[in-house]
């Protein structure tokens, strides 16, 4: 299915000024470029477009809001400057699997300040000798590359740092032990009354509530 007709069907008699999240993944560019879209989407933060057969970004419109861009699986060389331009808030970008060949083709990202996440695995360039080290001082803007961090701890599923509460998350505290003892104590109580109910019983002895 063509971009443009398959960006069509998934606003669903929308407007485009409605639309803040578009996945156009798996469809066809007719040239190479990107179809379909333009500076309607005003309100649009999260675009997919993974193996589209995407091998320029040149013809993206002006996407103010935009914060995550997935075009992963296409033939992407360069031209990324084009994103600096019309896509000035991303915070996350995947370019896996394209076609870009030298660090030097990232430099216009420098210029994307609220990057914190880029994915570059499968291009030729993640074969580079101390590529994560060099992309890291390249972008020090970025806290993630290809879901880790320069200490190599996993991004969260959202991207971001564990939370606070994660970071908690661990053996029961005092407190915690505490109360667990509480609540063995009176178990044993209860389980002492009834005994002592069972053996009145036993005894023939008649129990009034």
């Amino acid at each position: 299915m063509e971009m443009k007709k398959r960006i069509s069907l998934e606003l669903r008699n929308r407007s485009p000024t409605e639309v803040g999240e578009l996945v156009v993944d798996n469809c066809r560019s007719s040239d190479g470029e990107v179809e379909g879209l333009s500076e309607e989407f005003t309100e649009l933060e999260v675009l997919s477009m993974v193996n589209v057969g995407l091998s320029s970004l040149s013809k993206m419109p002006l996407l103010p809001r935009l914060q995550k861009l997935e075009v992963s699986e296409n033939s992407i060389g360069g031209g990324l400057s084009t994103l600096v331009e019309k896509c000035p808030g991303l915070t996350h970008l995947n370019l896996s699997s394209n076609k870009l060949k030298e660090l030097s083709s990232l430099e216009p990202l420098q210029s994307l300040k609220a990057l914190k996440s880029l994915d570059l695995y499968g291009c030729d360039l993640s074969s580079l000798d101390d590529y994560r080290e060099r992309v890291f001082q390249l972008l020090p803007q970025l806290t993630y590359l290809d879901g880790f961090d320069q200490e190599d701890n996993e991004a969260s599923d959202n991207g971001e740092a564990p939370s606070e509460e994660e970071e908690e998350a661990g053996p029961p505290r005092d407190d915690d032990e505490e109360e667990e003892d509480d609540d063995e104590e009176q178990g044993s109580e209860g389980e002492e009354e009834e005994v002592g109910l069972s053996y009145l019983m036993k005894d023939g002895i008649q129990v009034c509530h």
